[in-house]
């Protein structure tokens, strides 16, 4: 079955940086789009990025652009979010998300606090 594992979350200062990773089994990975969203306590979940299979397109939320990337490895199966200049407003848990047949599948999510 479907599954995403995601890890890398954890407390930072504000200005530092951190990489999410997310590992995914049980489909063809270079096959479907990957995602990062986040989501606060009373809030919606809100996408941050996306990348394509073939990684030759991406795009991000406004307050993401120049400060996150998103890629992927597609021999590892494994999807990043490399996240810089990090700011409290940036504390979420953030979530690795596939759309694949009709289905949407989440992983559990790693915390991300940012916070002196």
């Amino acid at each position: 079955q479907v599954k995403l594992v995601e890890s890398g979350g954890g407390l930072v200062q504000p200005g530092g940086s951190l990489r999410l990773s997310c590992a995914a089994s049980g489909f063809s990975f270079s096959a479907y789009a990957m995602s990062w969203y986040r989501q606060t306590p009373g809030k919606e979940r809100e996408l941050v990025a996306t990348v394509t299979q073939t990684s030759d397109s991406t795009n991000y939320l406004d307050s993401a652009k120049g400060r996150f990337t998103i890629s992927r490895d597609n021999a590892k199966n494994t999807v990043y979010l490399q996240m810089h200049s990090l700011k409290p407003e940036d504390t979420a848990v953030y979530y690795c998300y596939v759309f694949r047949l009709g289905y949407t599948y989440w992983g559990q999510g790693t915390q991300v606090t940012v916070s002196s």
